[in-house]
């Protein structure tokens, strides 16, 4: 890590370390009709994300909405290997994503939507790559 300017303190919700490139939405994701579990992409044509695979990505987006039957979507695109590796919500921890990441071991965070905003606008460069520590709170961006 280069220095603390590239660290953003989040909240835990699911434990764990990851990394992964970074696929940013401003768009909530219905995991039970948008996505293809085989493929990890998102499947809806009106989405900003259409035809993108989540596989081995920091997915950052707002929250998931739905049917709560979405956590196994989530379950098997982890049993595929085509999920995220880590998921980053900035808007609200649904139901959904929480336990969908917790019974997939898949680390989930939530950082307030105007931090990561500000951190994107101040920095003003490229995320190649987002690490997630849920153990000790933070996101560094490289």
């Amino acid at each position: 890590m280069k220095s603390n300017q590239n660290k953003l303190k989040c909240k835990r919700i699911v434990g764990g370390l990851t990394e992964g490139k970074p696929i940013f939405s401003d768009q909530p994701i219905n995991f039970l009709s948008m996505m293809d579990i085989g493929t990890g992409k998102i499947t809806d044509t009106k989405h900003n994300l259409n035809n993108q695979s989540l596989k081995n990505s920091i997915l950052v987006f707002p929250n998931a909405i739905g049917s709560s039957v979405g956590a196994y979507t989530i379950f098997s695109l982890k049993n595929n290997n085509t999920s995220p590796n880590g998921i980053i919500c900035t808007n609200s921890v649904d139901i959904t994503t929480a336990s969908g990441c917790a019974i997939s071991n898949i680390p989930l965070v939530y950082i307030e939507q105007n931090k990561l905003n500000d951190y994107r606008l101040n920095n003003n460069k490229y995320i190649e790559k987002i690490v997630i520590d849920a153990e000790d709170e933070y996101i560094i961006f490289q």
